[in-house]
């Protein structure tokens, strides 16, 4: 299949080029990137040494309708003025945030602007969406916080398991390594900023992947969710590590039988023997989740750690596991659930 890529200087659009340069069926023939048109892409993603010799091409609709499928790896908003140029049936997976929401107030408040509209969200994970996706043209990949987050706390609250937690009151802290905010230069994400340091941001609830997290959740599980999010920025180039934690009247063994049933049959989602908890760096370069669970006895808490590579999982990798099934191919197709470890 002839397959473009939009955005394709920035990190997650770097890493579709990786997977791609070894997906046996798609074939990235349109290579796109704003104003890193006609740079070489190997002077701007100097490990992909397969792609010497080619350069960015100028963004165009015409380059892309000639295409089987695409790839929109682009900031947030740009992807909603670029669609209306596409044909009906062009597959498309959009890495960016315009077609995530389905709420408009929630979309104005925590985004700003008009809201775009709804695509199928892209988290094959979730009960039934798998064959949602299958059934699409158009997904929205989720966001990288909002793949940990709500993997890590979607079995204890899924409609077979309901009432296994107070949904209402689910509070994450979560740390992202710094290719999470992107490519743009930026003075509090130099070197010099972050090395030896942890810090808060978008802090007291503000975050933008709170309304997707509670949307995606609250739709798997026919119930109210709330959470409190705290998002840390980490001195790491890529990863997330995130601890979730909701009131519980359930003990471990039981809860830990839920979470084996729901994800005992996935590719990319593993639960951890008891004792092991998940590291950023088992899980670089990979589209796996790991998770661990347990009980705090003492506040009656189910604590869930979950980790992921932010740019696979958390982006390029779930983009390609949500293009093979929209192509109808196996969706593990070019995928691995392990990283290249330490």
């Amino acid at each position: 299949m002839r397959v473009g890529i939009v955005g394709a200087s920035g990190y997650a659009g770097g890493e579709l080029l990786r997977l791609l340069a070894a997906h046996p069926k798609f074939d990235p023939s349109y290579i796109a990137a704003g104003s890193n048109a006609g740079e070489e892409i190997s002077s701007i993603h100097s490990h992909l040494t397969s792609y010497f010799g080619r350069k960015f091409e100028t963004t165009s609709a015409k380059e892309l309708n000639r295409c089987d499928l695409i790839f929109m790896a682009l900031p947030h908003g740009e992807s909603a003025s670029l669609v209306g140029e596409l044909r009906s049936d062009l597959k498309i997976v959009d890495l960016g945030a315009d077609f995530r929401l389905s709420d408009p107030a929630k979309w104005e408040k925590y985004y700003g602007g008009a809201h775009a509209g709804t695509w199928v969200y892209g988290l094959p994970e979730l009960p039934g969406q798998r064959e949602k996706i299958s059934g699409a043209t158009r997904v929205a990949n989720p966001g990288c916080y909002a793949t940990a987050i709500t993997l890590g706390i979607a079995p204890a609250i899924t409609a077979n398991t309901k009432g296994t937690i107070d949904s209402s009151d689910i509070v994450v802290v979560a740390a992202s390594g710094t290719t999470g905010a992107g490519r743009t230069n930026k003075v509090n994400l130099s070197a010099s900023e972050i090395m030896n340091s942890l810090s808060s941001y978008k802090f007291g609830g503000v975050h933008q992947h709170t309304p997707e997290i509670e949307e995606a959740l609250g739709k798997a599980s026919g119930t109210e969710v709330r959470i409190s999010f705290t998002p840390i920025l980490a001195p790491m180039p890529r990863g997330i590590l995130a601890t979730v934690t909701a009131k519980t009247a359930l003990d471990e063994s039981s809860i830990r039988e839920i979470y084996q049933k729901v994800y005992g049959a996935e590719n990319f989602v593993t639960l951890l023997p008891k004792g092991q908890l998940p590291e950023t760096s088992s899980l670089i370069g990979s589209n796996g989740i790991q998770l661990q669970l347990a009980v705090d006895s003492h506040t009656s808490r189910l604590v869930v750690s979950a980790a992921l590579d932010n740019l696979g999982k958390g982006a390029a990798g779930q983009a390609l596991q949500n293009a093979n099934l929209l192509a109808g191919f196996d969706e593990t197709l070019g995928l691995t659930p392990m990283g290249v470890g330490q």
